[in-house]
């Protein structure tokens, strides 16, 4: 009895504390909602700079929520910034004459090399204005020195750094662990290039692998100089030699060799900033964050009733409803669907970056992005990467641009099914034992490896992937499908390279995407309507939120090792044929 009374005793502390812990949840969501509903746009002082600071992820649109700006017990949503955002601010400060320069604080970017070109372009767009962009750093990554190199002026401190050193991939291999553990990823794929599957197999790079890595890291690398040559008035060839010998090793090289124009201290770039806006040194400099500033953002004015749709696939693409960071095909398909029906739009701007996943989910996207194309133009608008299912969802479309530094291609599929016999027998001293009433009743099971027999179905659904996935990509950009075959093979190009070989049309940024629809649909006024429709925070807050606990959760405890975390866990995960890159591809 005396037992009895301490389990219902603590099962009412349990639902006690639950019922505060809620409350207090409640209570936060819904001061978040009050103070994002009730936020004014922040005022803009005439003779007052923009503060940009990319120290936040930053994702193709802005995804809001309740509780951005609160933070309890080290626990809430990340903020980010949306692309979209930033390019419209920058645009509009090109204008606004209240503001009269940039102070770029780029100690921190998150953000891919193609996005980083954004940046860099809407940057150099607003520079046309004669109004002045400072950058100032203590420490400059490699990536941040590129979005900075725009500036008039390019300072850093006395003690600082400036990486410039050259671009390095590297890539993590997991055959050794999956070896102690007992673990056999059984391998069925298509083409030589395909390394989506190298870490699960293999303990370093394949040759193909290697050759493909080096062709686009170059291509990335060589747009990179050309465009720091430009400028900052250096020799691409002087820039090449000074990453090459790593001339640049304290914070007096980068000044003497061009890269920075002087070494300061905060308070004497602050003090530079309140001389330019003619503010006394006496008083703080008159200052709105990039954030701030983004908030002020008014739709552009154009006729509803001829619409750009703006249609945003970012993520891995997986069946199912998705996100805003995941391609849902039922999501993305139904916008599509909405898009081709609405006589008010008029064009389809894609935007894709994806490094793929699901070869089914992809294949009905394509379906969507193929019918649409009959009705009006669409045009495809690539990010930081769109391969593999990124690249698939795309090739239908009337014309595809990518930046330079855009990852693409990667046109090949695989099948990974991991065969656990031994993890579980010798390692936890589990076995199994069944009945099944047909040979192939059990295929796929994790527990035994394949026959001879069940490789060979597999195989050959991978082939037949393949088939379609190469037919689909020369139907849409009018080669032979051998020709696809030879640039396919899961090969990885840069936007340079897919340009040459004629995976895309164009080397350009969003908004050359869409000039190029709205000048296929022959519009003269026009309004660029944004697809899908993003959730309500509320409802955000209450369907991801344990997903987004878990993830932090995982994060604090892995640290920079969480993609290496993410990656093993997704590939043994996925389930049917991937059209998928290779995983965890990250430039320095």
């Amino acid at each position: 009895m005396k037992g009895f009374f301490k389990f219902v005793f603590a099962s009412m502390l349990g639902f006690f504390l639950s019922f505060i812990v809620i409350g207090i949840l409640l209570i936060l969501l819904i001061v978040g909602i009050a103070s994002s509903s009730g936020s004014q746009e922040v005022k803009v002082e005439p003779g007052s700079i923009i503060h940009v600071s990319l120290s936040v992820p930053i994702l193709e649109r802005t995804v809001k929520g309740p509780l951005d700006d609160i933070n309890f017990s080290g626990v809430g949503v990340s903020k980010n910034m949306g692309l979209n955002d930033i390019l419209v601010a920058l645009k509009r400060a090109k204008t606004d004459d209240n503001i009269k320069g940039i102070y770029l604080d780029l100690s921190v970017v998150q953000a891919g090399m193609a996005t980083v070109e954004e940046i860099r372009n809407g940057l150099l767009d607003f520079k046309k204005s004669k109004k002045f962009v400072i950058a100032y750093s203590e420490v400059y990554s490699q990536k941040a020195y590129y979005l900075a190199s725009v500036a008039d002026k390019v300072y850093l401190n006395p003690e600082g750094l400036l990486e410039f050193t050259g671009m390095s991939s590297q890539s993590v291999f997991f055959k050794g662990a999956l070896e102690k553990l007992g673990i056999e990823p059984q391998i069925i794929k298509v083409g030589t290039f395909k390394s989506a599957v190298e870490p699960f197999i293999l303990d370093k790079m394949s040759d193909a692998n290697r050759k493909q890595v080096t062709s686009f890291l170059g291509s990335i690398y060589d747009h990179m100089l050309t465009r720091v040559s430009a400028s900052r008035k250096i020799p691409k060839d002087s820039l090449f030699a000074i990453a090459n010998q790593l001339k640049v090793q304290q914070a007096k090289d980068a000044v003497t060799y061009k890269l920075a124009d002087a070494l300061r201290y905060k308070d004497e770039v602050i003090d530079e900033l309140k001389a330019k806006t003619g503010i006394d040194k006496k008083k703080d400099i008159k200052s709105v964050t990039l954030s701030g500033y983004i908030k002020g953002n008014r739709p552009d004015e154009g006729d509803l009733d001829s619409r750009v749709a703006m249609v945003y696939a970012s993520g891995e693409i997986m069946g199912g409803e998705g996100d805003d960071e995941m391609i849902g095909s039922e999501r993305i398909s139904r916008t599509l669907r909405k898009v081709r029906t609405d006589e008010k739009v008029k064009a389809v701007v894609l935007r894709v970056n994806s490094p793929g996943g699901s070869a089914l989910a992809s294949d009905v996207i394509w379906r969507e992005v193929a019918l649409t194309r009959k009705v009006k133009p669409v045009i495809v608008s690539m990010g930081d990467v769109a391969a593999s299912g990124g690249y698939y969802i795309a090739c239908a479309a009337d014309s595809i641009f990518a930046q330079p530094n855009t990852i693409t291609g990667s046109i090949g599929v695989f099948g990974i099914l991991p065969n656990m016999q031994n993890f579980f027998n010798d390692k936890l001293g589990i076995t199994f034992d069944q009945v099944k009433t047909a040979e192939y009743a059990d295929l796929g099971s994790v527990t035994r490896p394949l026959t001879v027999g069940e490789r060979m179905i597999v195989q050959n659904e991978v082939n037949r992937v393949y088939g379609t996935f190469t037919k689909r990509v020369a139907d849409g950009r009018k080669k032979t499908q051998s020709y696809v075959d030879g640039v396919g093979q899961g090969r990885v190009w840069s936007g340079t390279e897919a340009l040459k070989i004629g995976l895309v049309d164009r080397l350009g940024n969003v908004q050359d995407a869409v000039n190029s629809a709205v000048k296929m649909a022959k519009l003269k006024n026009y309004k660029l309507v944004e697809y899908p429709t993003q959730k309500d925070p509320f409802e955000s807050i209450f369907s991801s939120g344990e997903d987004k606990l878990k993830e932090h959760y995982a994060k604090l405890q892995f640290g920079e090792s969480y993609n290496y975390y993410k990656q093993l866990k997704t590939i043994l995960q996925g389930t049917g044929v991937q059209a998928r890159m290779m995983y965890n591809l990250e430039i320095k």
